[in-house]
């Protein structure tokens, strides 16, 4: 298997399946996904869920289905920037649906897609928790909330602009 974590990294991952009993290693499943997304390039190739699965001696299905469970985890390659726009019944009541076409015309791109620029991805994800501020989306660590086409407009140059500062 050519793919392997750091030194550092395998430190951390030694430190964290310490945290659950013997025979109880797929506990840390989600926490090295994490670490896993972080290290490889912001998502999880099959090689990289295979290698999880073989550092916890699991088998790489049990991987799979976690992996492809969670919205956290990206399964194909991602922009700089993923917009993450709630799609459940408050969200949808308050107009998301329009705000995913608007992102999808103005970026050119589908649901699950990535600009040709490589700057954003467009998913659609099950309730985020903030129903009061739909329609809403996550960027990163930060909601985006009260979401109207002037505010993605806004929040797309800005996006441009912190790419173009740190280029």
């Amino acid at each position: 298997m050519s793919l392997q974590f750091s030194e550092e990294k395998l430190k951390k991952v030694s430190e964290i399946i310490s945290r659950y009993p013997e025979g109880k290693q797929k506990s840390a499943l989600l926490p090295l996904l994490h670490l896993a997304q972080e290290e490889f390039g912001n998502w999880l190739s099959a090689d990289t869920m295979d290698y999880v699965a073989s550092l916890l001696k699991i088998e790489p299905i049990e991987v799979y289905e976690v992996a492809t469970f969670y919205s956290m985890y990206n399964l194909k390659p991602v922009g700089k920037y993923k917009f993450e726009v709630c799609q459940t019944g408050p969200c949808m009541l308050r107009g998301s649906d329009d705000i995913i076409e608007y992102i999808k015309d103005t970026l050119h791109i589908n649901v699950g897609e990535t600009t040709a620029d490589g700057l954003f991805t467009l998913k659609t994800v099950e309730c985020l928790g903030a129903c009061g501020y739909a329609p809403m989306m996550q960027l990163g660590k930060n909601y985006r909330e009260h979401l109207t086409k002037e505010k993605v407009d806004s929040i797309i140059n800005e996006c441009r602009q912190n790419a173009a500062l740190n280029n």
